[in-house]
């Protein structure tokens, strides 16, 4: 099977780090097209994917489209829409990172676009094949912890000084900055992934740093299976706790860390050249706790990869998509319900 032809628009942090890796690991995917302006960044393109014909600009690549099958669009998120409906209108199977859009609104119409011209769309949710969420999935559909009654994620971080230099921290919501489009976009998608739709939803949104993008926030999620969600991302937690606490009728799960992919992805490793990918170390495994009784688990291998593999069987129309489109609407309907409860500090109703 020849090679499928993927563009990547943005050469950031999720462009260059995450998506171009992980493209370059899986089997029948390469990375034909790199688009970004700026040159420091273009001179590590160059260096990392010397085969990639480097663009300044999407004109460009829409020039190309012809000679490419799928486009990955990896910009800032208030781009997301423009360039996914361009991407669509030219035929090109599209990959949006997180968030889908900035609204559901827009999210929504994107869905229906591509279904309207036949389109693939996938949205880069990454972290459901964390070590952690594919070791809950396993406990889960074992009974292991009962009943759920009460899930508890975090990603809590130290950053006390924003970055200005970075778009997610100095943009307003509304042109897609903060933290609860960001993390938060995970946060709900799992915790949606786990437990299904939710019918009320609470939130605390503040803007500590004094910037104009959240940067820590609470939500309290109530799933229509009983479950009630405790979500939370922050820059400004000097002590952050547990990545999991996941309270069942019988036992709960306790994961301390994250998932270590992210790390290693930075730090130059790829899942096709690390034998150990996915391997969380002794000292991070998970625990299932009952009272006193206290039993370390093995944890799954965490597998980003998973994503592009099951996007390639999609391109040969072997499978679907590795996200649904429609996950990240209903992702970005909580979000948007999590907005109108901090502003008016009363629970919201979906049902």
């Amino acid at each position: 099977m020849p090679e499928r032809r993927v563009a990547i628009i943005g050469y950031g942090l999720a462009g260059s780090v995450f998506h171009a890796p992980l493209i370059t690991a899986t089997p029948g995917l390469g990375v034909a097209a790199i688009v970004t302006s700026n040159a420091q960044r273009q001179a590590q393109a160059r260096r990392d994917h010397p085969e990639a014909r480097l663009l300044a600009s999407s004109d460009a690549l829409w020039g190309i489209a012809e000679e490419l099958d799928g486009v990955v669009i990896a910009s800032a998120n208030d781009s997301h829409v423009e360039l996914a409906m361009r991407a669509i209108d030219l035929g090109l199977a599209t990959v949006v990172d997180k968030p889908l859009a900035p609204s559901a609104g827009e999210a929504r119409a994107l869905v229906a676009h591509a279904q309207a011209r036949g389109v693939l769309l996938t949205v880069f949710q990454n972290r459901r094949w964390d070590s952690d969420q594919l070791t809950l999935a396993r406990l889960l559909a074992d009974g292991a912890l009962g009943r759920v009654l009460r899930y508890e994620s975090r990603f809590e971080r130290w950053r006390p000084q924003a970055r200005l230099e970075a778009w997610r921290e100095r943009s307003a919501p509304a042109q897609g900055g903060g933290l609860l489009l960001d993390l938060g976009s995970h946060l709900v998608d799992q915790a949606l992934q786990h437990f299904g739709p939710v019918s009320e939803v609470y939130a605390e949104i503040a803007n500590v740093r004094g910037t104009p993008a959240d940067d820590d926030l609470f939500l309290a999620l109530t799933h229509r299976s009983g479950t009630i969600s405790h979500l939370r991302a922050s820059a400004v937690t000097a002590a952050p706790g547990p990545r999991l606490r996941v309270l069942g009728s019988d036992a709960a799960l306790i994961v301390r860390e994250l998932d270590s992919q992210e790390d290693r992805l930075r730090a130059g490793q790829r899942p096709d050249t690390a034998a150990d990918w996915g391997v969380e170390p002794a000292h991070a495994h998970p625990r299932l706790i009952a009272g006193e009784r206290s039993v370390p688990l093995t944890p799954e291998r965490g597998a980003w990869q998973r994503f592009y593999e099951q996007l390639a069987l999609a391109l040969d129309g072997q499978g679907p998509v590795p996200v649904d489109p429609h996950d990240a609407v209903a992702a970005l309907i909580v979000i948007e319900a999590a907005r109108r409860s901090a502003a008016a500090r009363q629970v919201v109703s979906l049902d």
